[in-house]
C-alpha cells in the first residue's frame, strides 16, 4: 500500500500501524512526537492500535514550547 508520509508517497506493507511505521520511520524522540493521520490526531496511548490504510497521509509533528517575550515587544 502507498502512504504519503511527511509529504513523500512511499510503499509499506498492508495494515502497518502508527507505532511500526514511527518504528521504521526512525523518528527522533518517539515519545515526544505527535502523530496525524489525514489531518486527525492520534492519541498516544492509540499507536499500537491504528492501522493505517492505502492512500492515508501522515504526518509527525513536534511541538516547541519557550521563546521570550521580551522579543515580540522588539
Amino acid at each position: 500500500m502507498f502512504l504519503t508520509v511527511a509529504g513523500n508517497q512511499k510503499e509499506y506493507e498492508n495494515g502497518i500501524t502508527v507505532a511500526k511505521l514511527v518504528e521504521l520511520e526512525n523518528v527522533e524522540t518517539p515519545q515526544y512526537v505527535t502523530v496525524s493521520v489525514n489531518d486527525d490526531f492520534v492519541e498516544n496511548g492509540t499507536l499500537e492500535t491504528t492501522v493505517l490504510h492505502d492512500g492515508d497521509t501522515v504526518e509527525f509533528l513536534y511541538f516547541m514550547g519557550g521563546g521570550n517575550a521580551r522579543s515580540i515587544l522588539y
